[in-house]
């Protein structure tokens, strides 16, 4: 429970909100210094609480709104500001990607100073909600309250018939490890995606199922993923702390019954103290192992530990501008860096004379190997193993010099022995896809010395949020 005697935190007051981070908060100034502000919108003027001080910054949150800016829009959703999913969810859409644009202008001209072509238009997500794929939601005995629920005891602890109850199957609050937001409705997955998570609470609560305890580590019910296809096709998987069969299967067999549309109804035993379960057999109880996604007449296979684009259709997009700025020849060798289950090795194969796909998740490997047989798919290869260390002399000798190089690494960007390796095998084009336009930057920077910026191409695929995916086409000077 918080703590209500706390002493009580500065108040600036007429704060004018000038733009907004890279991380989703909105900027004022006030005297010399910057303050980074959660709730409030580019155009408003507002008065902040401080959270935190910095010599040369400080963060808070809007706590009065004096004036609305023509940027804002009515949140569709009733737990904005407290879940931390959908930061962006009260700024209109144009203004969303503006900002998102903006974003990776700054990165690129700010941060490094190499010659940059004319940033492209943001290409805009199809659909700016309901659009992803994959969601997972938590199970606990530490419901999160509201300061109304808080107050009013009988918002708090409604449920169970007088006796209070805290069990909540929902989002992590950020910055609190241990307590989950309880969600009722979430707008970023089609239904019925919340008609499964609710009854699965609904069934847990009526027969009296524990939640976990992640302090403790006591309690049955730890997590549930939710997963789709554009085909119609939907997965669940859901983790239990201990092995009681009568008890899962009865749950199981209750959501199978209620849910006809779940093709692939799994579950896991987790007795570790984290959540995650890339470790763990996954046991299939009902249905089909795997999902499929199609994308262009190709098949993709999705199992319970596969990695794939959480927005579909804008993965469809991503892949398009990728494969276009690659301008792929069937004489050219490719190498796709960081290929997680190959979807793009497999999606410009047919161009090419030969690709080459590389990934450190072994799992994600075996996927793309069958992504490429399942369409009978014969000119690709792939390799697990950390890039710095199979990116060798060796491995292009066997392999073949590059003729393309596309690079999609995680968010910490490519690693300096791969930046390094690239530019000894000075390949004629490299297409780098990015999450994070500031480490992307920075290798672009690197790659400087041999290589010039043709194209920025930025996309978007998380409405709502402030991430934002960019794409460089690079050629060698």
């Amino acid at each position: 429970m918080r703590n209500s005697n706390k002493k009580p935190l500065p108040i600036l007051e007429n704060v004018s909100i000038i733009d907004a981070s890279s991380d989703g908060q909105a900027v004022g100034r006030v005297d010399d210094f910057v303050v980074f502000i959660k709730g409030a919108v580019p155009g408003d003027i507002v008065d902040v609480q401080i959270t935190r001080k910095k010599n040369k910054f400080r963060e808070g949150k809007a706590i009065a709104i004096h004036q609305y800016s023509d940027k804002r829009t009515e949140p569709v959703c009733s737990h904005f500001g407290t879940c931390g999913g959908c930061k962006w969810q009260n700024m209109h859409y144009d203004w969303q990607l503006f900002y998102k644009q903006k974003q990776v202008s700054d990165a690129l001209t700010r941060l490094i100073k190499i010659e940059l072509p004319e940033i492209q238009k943001i290409i805009p997500s199809k659909n700016i909600y309901h659009y992803r794929n994959k969601l997972e939601f938590t199970f606990s005995n530490k419901k999160w309250l509201t300061e109304e629920q808080i107050q009013d005891k009988s918002l708090a602890f409604g449920e169970g018939a007088g006796e209070i109850s805290r069990n909540a199957l929902g989002f992590h609050i950020p910055g609190s490890f241990d307590k989950i937001l309880n969600i009722d409705t979430c707008y970023l997955q089609e239904e019925p995606s919340n008609a499964i998570r609710n009854e699965i609470k609904k069934y847990a609560t009526d027969n009296s199922l524990t939640f976990f305890d992640l302090k403790e580590q006591i309690g049955l019910l730890r997590n549930i993923i939710i997963r789709s296809t554009s085909t119609g096709e939907w997965m669940l998987i859901v983790s239990f702390h201990y092995d009681d069969q009568e008890v899962i299967g009865k749950l199981l067999n209750h959501v199978a019954a209620k849910f006809p549309q779940i093709t692939s109804l799994q579950y896991v035993i987790n007795s570790k103290r984290n959540d995650t379960i890339g470790d763990l057999d996954i046991i299939l109880f009902k249905g089909n192992d795997s999902i499929y996604e199609n994308m262009e007449g190709l098949k993709f296979k999705i199992g319970p530990k596969s990695f794939y684009q959480t927005n579909s259709d804008q993965a469809y997009e991503l892949y398009k501008v990728t494969r276009d700025l690659a301008a792929i020849k069937n004489t050219d060798i490719v190498y796709d860096l960081y290929t997680g289950t190959g979807t793009i090795a497999n999606f410009v194969a047919h161009q090419a004379k030969k690709v080459v796909g590389v990934e450190y998740v072994p799992a994600a490997i075996e996927d793309a190997k069958i992504n490429s047989q399942l369409n009978n798919i014969s000119n690709t290869v792939f390799y697990a193993g950390d890039m710095k260390d199979v990116l060798n002399d060796s491995f292009i000798t066997e392999n073949g010099k590059p003729d393309v190089i596309i690079t999609d690494p995680p968010r910490a960007g490519m690693h300096d022995d791969v930046t390094k390796k690239i530019l000894e095998i000075a390949p004629q084009r490299i297409v780098y896809v990015s999450c994070n336009p500031a480490t992307q930057a920075r290798d672009l920077a690197f790659l400087d010395e041999k290589y010039k910026v043709i194209k920025v191409q930025p996309v978007d695929m998380f409405p709502q949020t402030h991430h934002v995916e960019n794409v460089v086409l690079l050629e060698l000077k």
